[in-house]
């Protein structure tokens, strides 16, 4: 194996031999050890075996590889943190296994005035249709509130109905659509979508900001056991940023650095952004080289599941439904080139193509007001793009942000999102390959908690199009197939590139920060479907170890 050219010849602090090292990027080498001195990557190959010294710190790789620790593009730390508190309902496979795991959670916990849980499937009941009176046999006498594992749906029992003011009479909100029963205006107990789903969470009593800074913990720690070293916070409310620093700058601090991204909705847009610019400085200033907070985030739509995503063409089982358009196009246009004149970055969450141009048109109008800068903005998700609307994310710079753990046949799909679309726009969906072929940025994120944070599960989905049973045999939409290499770096160097930090992590060079995850074998050498299953060692966050599986024993092989 080759040389890597180093930036000192002093003694390193921390050498890495015995493995492959995967420097990352379209075309990296691949070496066989590395140095880290004071945080950053000092050299490479034989110039990193000749770092070592008496005080150096040696880390047998053990045959596993080294490589650019992963980013995630788009989660939500703090709402997933809290969302593991309440009631277990996230691994439930019915509505019985959900409504008896509410009713043991609230017999255990006799003191919570409301009921809470995150994070169940949306297909567990016929059509996502969720009644209160099932949640009323479990508990009849204080509010229940549940969320889909897509946030975008509340199931809730007679007693929220109540306390929201939900009745018969009360008409669907702008953006948001109370369901209600058959052949009645009685709400049935499902929510669908923001203005629907807050006006009960508002009444749920916050949790404490020492409760929020420990569920943020908890969450950091588990991304760092994924290789993850930063993060993009998606959905910042104004006391999550307080969440943030807490933890940031206290105690052991955190393992991950992150981008807060401050939510602006259309109804509170031009009060909010005359004081996002000050947010940001005390957000940097707090905690300098781990949090930044240069991303506002829009919710153009809602989810093709419920039938919220806003679409071109109407919704294959409602002739009348084009979905919900959560801004109309000229606000969205004047929201976005407001915190673009600012200096931020928009990301905004579009799935449905008429959310997708919408988000598109938007874009390209904040360009054409505030003139050419790298501005970088973000669609996250972009589950449905309209063929004509492709080549606008190279011509516009859009990074696009996708899940890829969601490009698969699942019964989420099979069962929910088919029906509604049909074949002929079912068949180009998550389109990652053409986006590619396109000339767009990609980067990868998990939108953790809505599915799992671990990035080797999403790329061997973005590999494989597959199920975790392996179906459908050649993939679902095989033309939209990656190979290992690229969804590698979609999960690094896509996201530094996002971050605005292409020049300080997201490849191994020497002068980068030494952001690293240790994995048990050689990805591209490992077989697509044992990519999920590829333990991680080790992380670490400019040559701090972030997390160690404590593994001693040889590992075992993870291969073809």
């Amino acid at each position: 194996m080759g040389d890597g050219k180093g930036i000192t010849a002093m003694q390193a602090d921390i050498v890495f031999i015995r493995g492959t090292v995967r420097t990352g990027g379209a075309d990296g080498p691949v070496l066989d050890a590395l140095a880290v001195t004071d945080g950053r990557i000092s050299a490479l190959g034989a110039r990193a075996l000749d770092a070592r010294g008496s005080g150096t710190a040696v880390v047998d790789l053990r045959g596993g590889a080294l490589l650019p620790a992963f980013g995630d593009g788009h989660a939500h730390p703090v709402m997933g943190g809290l969302g593991l508190l309440g009631a277990p309902v996230r691994e439930c496979a019915s509505v019985e296994e959900i409504v008896e795991a509410v009713r043991h959670w609230a017999d255990e916990h006799p003191e919570a005035e409301w009921i809470t849980g995150d994070g169940f499937d949306a297909w567990v009941a016929p059509d996502g249709r969720f009644d209160a009176h099932w949640l009323d046999k479990a508990v009849p006498d204080r509010p229940v509130v549940l969320r889909t594992m897509d946030h975008h749906t509340a199931w809730v029992n007679s007693e929220a109905l109540r306390r929201a003011g939900f009745r018969a009479d009360t008409p669907d909100p702008d953006g948001g659509e109370i369901v209600r029963r058959t052949g009645s205006a009685e709400p049935l107990g499902t929510l669908r979508e923001f203005a629907a789903v807050l006006p009960v969470l508002g009444l749920v009593p916050q949790p404490s900001h020492d409760t929020q800074v420990d569920a943020l913990r908890t969450t950091a720690a588990r991304f760092a056991a994924s290789g993850v070293t930063w993060v993009q916070d998606a959905w910042v409310e104004p006391h999550h940023a307080d969440v943030w620093i807490t933890a940031a700058t206290s105690g052991p601090g955190l393992p991950i650095r992150a981008d807060l991204g401050f939510f602006l909705g259309p109804e509170q847009w031009r009060e909010r952004v005359g004081r996002l610019a000050a947010e940001r400085r005390r957000v940097e200033g707090a905690a300098p080289g781990l949090l930044t907070a240069h991303t506002v985030k829009f919710f153009a739509d809602g989810v093709i599941e419920s039938g919220t995503a806003a679409l071109l063409e109407p919704y294959t089982d409602c002739p009348h439904s084009h979905g919900i358009a959560n801004w109309t196009p000229a606000e969205l246009a004047n929201a976005v080139t407001a915190i673009d004149a600012l200096g931020f970055e928009p990301h905004i969450h579009a799935l449905g193509d008429g959310g997708v141009r919408v988000a598109l048109d938007a874009i390209e109008a904040a360009a054409r007001t505030n003139g050419p800068r790298d501005r970088r903005p973000v669609i996250a998700h972009a589950q449905l793009i309209h063929p004509a609307d492709l080549p606008r994310f190279a011509e516009l710079g859009v990074i696009t942000n996708l899940q890829p753990l969601w490009a698969q046949p699942d019964r989420l799909m099979t069962d929910l999102i088919l029906p509604k679309i049909g074949p002929k726009r079912g068949a180009r969906q998550y389109q990652i390959a053409a986006l590619l072929a396109a000339g767009a940025h990609i980067a990868f994120g998990s939108d953790w908690p809505v599915t799992d944070h671990e990035p080797l599960r999403g790329i061997a989905t973005a590999v494989t199009r597959q199920t975790p049973e392996g179906h459908p045999e050649g993939g679902w939409l095989p033309q939209e197939r990656i190979d290992t290499a690229t969804a590698l770096a979609a999960y690094s160097a896509g996201c530094a590139y996002q971050a605005f930090e292409e020049e300080k992590w997201g490849v191994l060079r020497p002068g980068m920060r030494a952001d690293l995850v240790h994995l048990a074998a050689d990805p591209v050498e490992t077989a697509p479907r044992d990519l999920a299953r590829l333990p991680v060692l080790g992380t670490w966050l400019a040559g701090r170890r972030t997390y160690d599986s404590g593994t001693t024993d040889p590992v075992p092989a993870v291969g073809r």
